[in-house]
């Protein structure tokens, strides 16, 4: 894409509107980050785009239709945007985009689009704002926007239902569980997952909660399958926290030589993903079943 050419257009709309840097960025961003943005050394996000045409008083395709960059689809660039953020962890920059596209009517006037602006708005009300009962209450009322009942359930429900059992498990493990069974039971009728990561990680929501549970052989069973189905796809999502959970349920019943073999393993995917926050955790677990 051209940045440039985009960031040169936002400068020209901007001088003709008689806007400094700060007053465009004013409640959109910093000032420094119009300027990067007008430079062409970065290019901002879908929310910050939309944010700057309204206050240019264009429409926000207006900038993917400039000299050879390509028109794309804004509301695909906030899905793979958000994405970015939940897998990554940044609640804070993941909430600035949701209270960014609340206003916009692509996501207000859409069931499809609302349903993942109130998916992600549950997330950073419990991980930002620690609103529990609040996040949970959003994140239902974003399963059920889409008006599932009697119907086979599609993946992106079935990925809000996966983060409600995940806050569940730090206060009600039973509850938890009885979630992931239940996202279970809708995997199962799906005849093709288009994300496959989905089972990933109900395997190793299920194995965590069993383990929690002290059911560690049926904890075992869903490592080993979770295990088998990264190996089926080529890919170490969540692999190394797998590896781990197993070599964790190993140590739990005092077999140390086999828990490290599997805590060295995890290491080795860790280090792969340049993961630091798991590598010295799981390095000084190694010492400890080495003693």
């Amino acid at each position: 894409m051209d940045f440039s050419a985009v960031g040169k257009k936002i400068k020209e709309l901007r001088k003709n509107s008689g806007l400094s840097q700060e007053e465009l960025s004013e409640g959109i961003c910093t000032q420094a980050q119009i300027s990067k943005i007008e430079k062409g050394l970065v290019f901002p996000y879908a929310s910050t785009l939309y944010q700057i045409s309204q206050k240019l008083g264009v429409d926000v395709n207006y900038f993917f239709d400039i000299g050879t960059t390509p028109r794309l689809d804004y509301v695909q660039e906030v899905v793979e945007q958000l994405q970015i953020m939940r897998r990554s962890l940044r609640f804070k920059e993941m909430m600035d985009i949701v209270k960014a596209e609340e206003i916009n009517p692509l996501f207000s006037q859409n069931k499809k689009n609302l349903q993942l602006l109130l998916w992600h708005k549950g997330i950073y009300l419990y991980e930002v704002e620690n609103k529990k009962d609040e996040a949970i209450e959003t994140l239902y009322k974003a399963v059920h926007i889409a008006d599932v009942k009697g119907k086979i359930m599609q993946e992106r429900e079935i990925e809000i239902l996966l983060t409600i059992g995940a806050i569940y498990s730090e206060a009600d493990i039973n509850m938890a569980l009885t979630i992931f069974e239940e996202v279970g039971s809708h995997v199962q009728l799906l005849p093709h997952l288009n994300d496959y990561t989905i089972k990933t990680r109900l395997y190793y929501n299920l194995a965590r909660t069993l383990t929690i549970l002290n059911r560690l052989d049926e904890s075992n069973k869903y490592c080993a399958e979770a295990i088998k189905w990264c190996l089926q796809r080529d890919s170490i999502y969540l692999l190394g926290e797998i590896l781990y959970q197993k070599g964790y349920n190993l140590e739990l019943v005092n077999k140390p030589k086999e828990a490290k073999e599997l805590m060295e393993k995890a290491l080795i995917v860790f280090e792969l993903q340049q993961d630091d926050k798991y590598m010295n955790f799981i390095k000084d677990k190694i010492k400890q079943l080495s003693q």
